[in-house]
């Protein structure tokens, strides 16, 4: 089922986490902030909104760390319901793409719950100071990849951050699949 993100909770600060990364170390919020500002998304293996954009992620992740935003992707489905979200599979994944941040696996979900993500892929974007700044989607693709022309809002919104301190006031929801939680 298709989930989209809230607006943009200006400020809200982002939560610490301690969890493994799929290259063998383990990573806190601390380890990945970066000089203008921090980018936590929310991705998974299997969800085809992530797997539209996979590429465009890894680009942008690469051109917002060379303006000084560290970047860090979470897993936090349930993999026993859906095992192409594995841990194994996760570091497949990482390799294949060659990302060029780490991806943590959220095995009980917690840190989910504590941003608040609702879907995959779901972007926070902070400032220096760990405050909320954008909340909104990479680009104009759903479940396939848009045009290569499209305007690249995750980007543009955090080069803002970036430059400014500020993200951008208007912000378009991120639409993807829905966090495939535990049973309770």
């Amino acid at each position: 089922m298709a989930e989209t993100t809230p607006i943009c909770n200006f400020g809200w600060k982002a939560p610490a986490f301690s969890l493994p990364g799929t290259d063998g170390q383990t990573y806190t919020l601390g380890d990945v902030i970066g000089p203008k500002g921090t980018l936590v998304m929310f991705i998974c293996n299997h969800c085809p909104y992530v797997r539209a954009i996979l590429d465009r992620i890894v680009r942008d992740a690469r051109d917002l760390e060379s303006l000084g935003i560290g970047v860090v992707a979470i897993s936090a489905n349930d993999a026993s319901t859906y095992p192409d979200d594995s841990f194994a599979n996760m570091q497949a994944v990482a390799r294949e793409m060659a990302f060029p941040f780490p991806y943590l696996y959220d095995e009980s979900q917690a840190v989910a719950r504590a941003y608040g993500a609702v879907c995959t892929p779901d972007f926070f974007g902070f400032d220096a100071a760990g405050g909320l700044q954008y909340r909104g989607r990479l680009d104009e693709s759903r479940k396939e990849a848009a045009p290569a022309s499209v305007r690249r809002d995750l980007f543009e919104g955090m080069r803002l951050v970036a430059e400014t301190g500020n993200g951008p006031r208007n912000q378009i929801p991120s639409m993807g699949c829905s966090i495939k939680w535990k049973p309770a």
